[in-house]
């Protein structure tokens, strides 16, 4: 008996661990796309453009939706195993699941899209048709999850370490406030797939927002 929880525990453990290093390329690599290559794009010139678009993008992309697709896998279980209900935990874990959503659906196969325009051009064709629209829907879907990625790291890391409301299941709360604060999540999820960037199109307006949604969440978990 013992041994068999020793077994369940260092398997949490490790998958935790995995977790966090899956994690951490992924995100850090979001932040990569949206805080360095977005803004050096707009300084580069067509060249230098095109050969990181050709030679490194493919590389990044392949680390970041792997890291997305570990990332997921691995808190799914333990949410299951570890039967995890607590409004922090939900909201970091749907928050992240939008966001690793975002990466496999629009971002990974739009990116698809540029990278192949951008190769025939280089060989003496022409731009594949599109490109410049799954280039912006690219663009929206990550913009959002860098937005989203603020208050996700916040909620998740909040759930184990703050109190209150945060470690109340959310088969305990009202059904007014899972409306409010799941509604609000899917109607910027939804902009992300089909609206615009707005506010959050600069670097600093993207991370202003994320705090200011990540506050939003929080008063609203605790409040309400």
């Amino acid at each position: 008996m013992e041994l068999a929880l020793l077994s369940e525990n260092s398997l949490a453990f490790l998958t935790r661990w995995v977790h966090l290093l899956a994690g951490v390329t992924w995100i850090g690599l979001l932040y990569y796309f949206n805080f360095v290559q977005g803004e050096y794009f707009k300084e580069a010139d067509g060249g230098a453009k095109s050969d990181v678009i050709q030679k490194m993008a493919p590389r990044a992309l392949w680390w970041f939706r792997w890291g997305a697709m570990f990332t997921f896998l691995s808190g799914a279980y333990l949410i299951s195993v570890k039967h995890l209900s607590g409004m922090g935990i939900m909201i970091g874990a749907t928050l992240g699941t939008i966001m690793f959503l975002n990466v496999w659906l629009i971002i990974w196969p739009k990116q698809k899209v540029v990278i192949a325009s951008a190769k025939q051009v280089a060989s003496g064709g022409e731009a594949l048709p599109g490109v410049a629209d799954a280039l912006g829907k690219a663009g929206l879907a990550s913009r959002t999850n860098t937005l989203f990625s603020i208050p996700m790291l916040f909620f998740m890391a909040s759930s184990s370490h703050l109190g209150g409301q945060l470690q109340v299941s959310i088969h305990a709360v009202s059904a007014t406030l899972l409306t409010v604060v799941f509604g609000l999540i899917a109607l910027l999820a939804l902009n992300g797939v089909a609206g615009k960037t707005g506010p959050f199109t600069s670097v600093k307006g993207v991370i202003s927002y994320g705090f200011v949604l990540t506050a939003i969440l929080y008063l609203l978990v605790e409040l309400v």
